[in-house]
């Protein structure tokens, strides 16, 4: 019998944290509600009052992935001043600091399913890549990124970003190389 039990409300924090420490050490194939409840020291019955199924776990650990994206882009805007420059490096080197040090998660984040995206999924994904176009469009209005399609460069900068960050975790690129190169991305889409 689990020996453990949790405030209400708590469980689920509880579980998606456990969740996201197996993500990181087995991969998405180690994940199991009832491996989960097991490493949790629940019933294994406990996770499927918070995920009905495996997707549904899925879903939440990439939602919680996306906010915390979102919160930590946030954040790195919000210490970079208003120098549009500035702003640039900083939201690329958050994007790839979070992605390298969360480099499972980032992946199922952005991981391809028949199904598509949870409602929640989609509005935390959107959030995120809302806030990286209006920092394009402030670009574009100061002059100094080009004007286009904003989709279009949203797109192509975060396939960047995730480029650099596949990188690093692949060791095709080393740790050192991160800051130049997020320097060098920045600066091809700045205008000069």
């Amino acid at each position: 019998m689990p020996d453990r039990s949790y405030h209400h409300g708590h469980l689920r924090a509880a579980l998606l944290d456990q969740a996201e420490r197996t993500l990181r050490e087995q991969g998405i194939e180690g994940l199991s509600l009832r491996d989960l409840a097991r490493q949790t020291g629940v019933s294994h019955a406990a996770p499927r009052r918070h995920f009905p199924d495996r997707q549904a776990l899925l879903d939440a650990l990439a939602e919680v992935g996306f906010l915390r994206l979102g919160d930590a882009l946030a954040a790195v805007l919000d210490e970079a001043g208003e120098d549009y420059e500035k702003r640039l490096r900083a939201v690329a080197t958050g994007y790839v600091r979070f992605a390298t040090e969360n480099a499972a998660l980032l992946d199922l984040m952005f991981a391809t399913k028949n199904t598509g995206p949870s409602d929640a999924v989609r509005a935390a994904s959107a959030r995120l890549f809302t806030s990286v176009g209006e920092l394009i469009a402030e670009g574009q209005q100061a002059g100094v990124l080009p004007p286009g399609d904003l989709e279009r460069l949203r797109l192509l900068l975060v396939a960047t970003l995730q480029g650099i960050a596949a990188l690093v975790t692949s060791g095709r690129a080393r740790p050192e190389q991160t800051g130049p190169l997020i320097a060098d991305a920045a600066g091809l889409f700045l205008r000069r």
